[in-house]
């Protein structure tokens, strides 16, 4: 059984695309099948795939257009994991769905023949409350929110409720968050310290332990085309996406093994 998890962070810069692909990657390095759907027009994650976006022909767009099957516009990766491309084509797709029925479920019903071959399927949304992201938590079982320890990342966790709550409600009931993973993380200053207990303290175990340093190695990775798992699996950041896949896996077989209550 598949699970669909979208990535999400209404705010940029907050390595929501470096925690896709990686976590794509780091899943597929267990042995699990993953597949990575970009769904942001800046074709981020499709490029640090090693895919060119320029030339991902059909991609998300046609995809979600309903001009191509998911099936044919799919990709594997050398990261060892299968790949939805996206590219600037998807800015058009926006517009063309607004006047489609069921434009919000687009994706959702895009995947459907596709997910159950798949063990997790890993969304990279836009920075932005769009269509495009509202495609992705329709479609989703959870949401994974990257999260810098600064002070206005305090800000957007009254937006991000928000924004579940009002999806739940219209589209999606079921949704429900898969944790929040702290990123960009730097030990050495005390508001990173001073936001982390917030976070800890707003959303309880749904925080990860792991957190994901600064890193030079992870920011080098995309320009090769490559994630930090085939770049350099033993820089910090390589180590830290390895433990945040091992933490999904392992809270997953507890939730999948807890008994009922009676």
């Amino acid at each position: 059984m598949s699970r669909i998890i979208a990535v999400v962070n209404q705010k940029g810069g907050v390595g929501k695309t470096t925690t896709a692909v990686n976590l794509s990657a780091a899943l597929a390095e267990t042995g699990r099948r993953v597949l990575l759907v970009d769904m942001d027009p800046q074709g981020n994650a499709t490029m640090a795939s090693g895919v060119d976006k320029r030339e991902a022909h059909p991609s998300g767009c046609e995809v979600l257009l309903g001009e191509a099957d998911a099936q044919a516009a799919i990709r594997p990766t050398a990261g060892k994991y299968d790949l939805l491309p996206s590219n600037t084509d998807l800015i058009a797709a926006e517009l063309q769905l607004m006047d489609l029925p069921e434009r919000e479920r687009r994706l959702k019903l895009a995947l459907e023949p596709v997910a159950r071959g798949y063990q997790y399927v890993i969304i990279d949304c836009p920075p932005s409350l769009s269509l495009l992201t509202l495609n992705a938590l329709a479609a989703a079982d959870s949401v994974l929110v990257p999260m810098q320890c600064e002070y206005f990342a305090l800000e957007g966790i009254a937006a991000l409720t928000d924004t579940m709550e009002a999806v739940r409600r219209r589209l999606n009931p079921t949704l429900e968050i898969e944790g929040i993973v702290r990123t960009m993380y730097d030990v050495r200053t005390g508001l990173t310290s001073a936001v982390s207990a917030e976070l800890q303290r707003h959303f309880g175990d749904k925080l990860y332990r792991t957190v994901i340093p600064r890193n030079v190695r992870l920011a080098e990775a995309p320009s090769h085309g490559q994630s930090i798992v085939e770049y350099d699996r033993g820089s910090r950041g390589g180590v830290a996406y390895l433990g945040l896949a091992g933490e999904i896996i392992g809270r997953e077989r507890q939730h999948t093994h807890r008994p009922e209550a009676h």
